[in-house]
């Protein structure tokens, strides 16, 4: 099958959310003629707004080939929630599956079916400092790898002005922007064919960040920091300063008492 039609429930979600996005924020979009008129394939995209979603969807949604984005299998169980993410073909990801190609099971499904899969490749809402993407996780790869779709590298910059990351409260003057830059898919042929390696997935994921930091460069006019921000090596860290600061604090409270006994 070659793609799905776009259907109710997307369409009632657009006719919601299209008319205060236009209100919101202006559009700055292009690389729509990479994303594929046909066939399942997926889209690696940057995150840095709780509104990005709604914004990257709206690209998208124009482009005629709707994001499937990966959710929480519980979401999916109940009430108006679970009718319009089943409705809207989201994709659930069972993340209690012992087996990690098991919990990204439906997406590889809806690829094969000739949807398109939004990944979030960075998994939270970036945490570095000035918005540049963090070090990735393996999902995308894994499914890429899977099924040798094609992954179209997203950049996006602008939802984060009008509300920043963990924002309460949007900032609505001036104008924001939305700007979006798709680019050609990413090449992973090096990896077809290897086990699905710890190693390789990591490998691959770097790939398919680097691609996506590329097109930011280009939306922001400026070099992203040579290493990416990586969440797991910042807690190491901050647990080793935090020992360190605990053990100087020991020490000259050993000091201090020494010092009162004499």
């Amino acid at each position: 099958m070659s793609r799905r039609r776009i259907g109710f429930w997307y369409r009632f979600a657009a006719v919601i959310c299209k008319p205060p996005l236009v209100v919101l924020i202006k559009r700055d979009w292009r690389g729509m003629e990479h994303i594929p008129a046909e066939g399942g394939f997926i889209t690696a995209v940057n995150h840095n707004s709780h509104l990005d979603p709604f914004a990257y969807a709206h690209y998208q949604y124009n482009t005629g080939r709707v994001p499937r984005f990966l959710a929480k299998s519980g979401l999916f169980k109940k009430g108006f929630v679970g009718a319009a993410m089943r409705g809207t073909g989201q994709i659930p990801v069972y993340r209690e599956s012992t087996d990690a190609l098991s919990a990204f099971r439906a997406a590889i499904d809806a690829v094969e079916r000739g949807e398109c899969v939004a990944f979030y490749p960075e998994g939270t809402l970036t945490r570095d400092p000035d918005g540049w993407p963090m070090t990735g996780k393996t999902g995308a790869a894994r499914v890429a790898l899977q099924t040798k779709c094609p992954v179209i590298p997203v950049a996006q910059w602008g939802a984060n002005e009008l509300l920043p990351p963990y924002a309460k409260k949007p900032s609505l003057f001036p104008r924001k922007t939305h700007r979006v830059l798709a680019g050609p898919p990413v090449d992973l042929s090096a990896f077809y064919g290897k086990e699905m390696t710890p190693e390789v997935l990591k490998e691959a994921t770097e790939v398919i960040m680097a691609a996506i930091t590329r097109q930011l460069e280009q939306i922001r006019g400026e070099k992203a920091p040579e290493t990416p921000y990586d969440p797991r090596r910042e807690r190491i860290e901050q647990r080793r300063r935090t020992q360190a600061q605990a053990q100087t604090q020991t020490q000259t409270q050993a000091r201090q008492a020494e010092g009162q006994s004499k």
